[in-house]
């Protein structure tokens, strides 16, 4: 999301499953390091290193995100949508 593209792509499988599995994925330059620390953290193989939801919700480059309200759902035809203009 932050890049506007997948971390991992190719058109084999095989070759796709591979990068996965070896965290084969370039982050651009224009990625702040804060965010290249969390994204390196996110994608981590190590299961047991890997960041989680609430290491996530901890990590300095997501603390400085503008506060997100939480709506507890839309129903189609009777709520309207909510738009952030900012």
């Amino acid at each position: 999301m932050v890049c506007g593209y997948l971390p991992f792509e190719d058109p084999k499988t095989n070759v796709l499953y591979k990068k996965i599995l070896n965290a084969d994925y370039t982050i651009p330059e224009f990625v702040s390091e804060d965010c290249r620390d969390l994204i390196q953290k996110i994608l981590n193989t190590d299961p047991t290193k890997r960041f989680t939801a609430s290491d996530i919700r901890g990590h300095v480059w997501f603390r400085q995100i503008k506060s997100v309200k939480d709506y507890p759902g839309i129903i189609i035809g009777q709520n309207p949508i909510p738009v952030d203009f900012e």
